[in-house]
């Protein structure tokens, strides 16, 4: 059984990276179902209750180990299945590995959002899109990378979460926090503490470099989105 033609599955260990993907396909297209998985087990229960997607976007290698072998099992059930890998490793090989395996697409984790969407559609439609740090024997780029902004709700987290989430991003400590949100210190505490569970962090320093190292953002309070 096939689900909508327009789905996807992201598959990534880490929540923010699925998340952030996630939020993003939909905002560029909103009449994308795409599901998040965070390992195997997850990606085959939503299988299993949707039905096959059109594309599975998968990191090559997650905290379970290789996908080569599960993405082999997954072809005889969804034949008509696209993968679109995806890695943050910098060897040229991950990409052209992807593509023996059987990858219609491969991006790396640090390609600015627009090509993502681009890989992501190419995929789609049958094309395959293997642009990425592979391209010139690994040279670097001339294009600054950029950040996904995302919103609280991607994140798991309410509107004052985000907001507060999005002034530590900048630096500010809880005092200056409080008087920018007009709330008492002790009130952001209690949401930083809510806010550090929902991201599995120990700390706000964890909490900003898992973030940065993913390149996610969050807009701050009255600040306004691009034109």
């Amino acid at each position: 059984m096939c689900d909508t033609p327009l789905s996807a599955i992201v598959l990534d260990d880490h929540p923010l990276v699925g998340r952030g993907m996630a939020h993003y396909l939909q905002a560029v297209r909103p009449e994308v179902v795409v599901r998040v998985a965070q390992n195997w087990t997850e990606a085959e229960a939503l299988r299993q209750l949707h039905g096959c997607p059109r594309v599975l976007i998968a990191d090559i290698w997650l905290s379970e180990g290789n996908s080569l072998g599960r993405l082999a099992r997954w072809r005889e059930a969804c034949p008509d299945l696209q993968w679109l890998a995806i890695s943050g490793d910098d060897d040229p090989l991950v990409a052209r590995n992807a593509r023996s395996a059987g990858a219609q697409g491969f991006v790396h984790k640090q390609v600015p959002p627009e090509k993502f969407a681009k890989a992501y559609e190419a995929v789609l439609e049958g094309r395959p899109w293997f642009e990425g740090k592979d391209e010139g024997a690994g040279a670097p780029s001339a294009v600054p990378l950029r950040e996904w902004e995302v919103s609280a709700a991607a994140l798991g987290l309410t509107e004052r979460q985000g907001e507060i989430l999005a002034l530590v991003l900048r630096g500010l400590a809880n005092k200056r926090i409080a008087q920018a949100l007009d709330i008492s210190e002790n009130t952001v505490k209690e949401h930083l503490t809510g806010i550090l569970e929902r991201l599995g962090v120990r700390n706000r320093v964890e909490a900003i470099t898992a973030l940065r190292e993913r390149r996610l953002t969050l807009r701050g309070p009255g600040e306004r989105g691009p034109a």
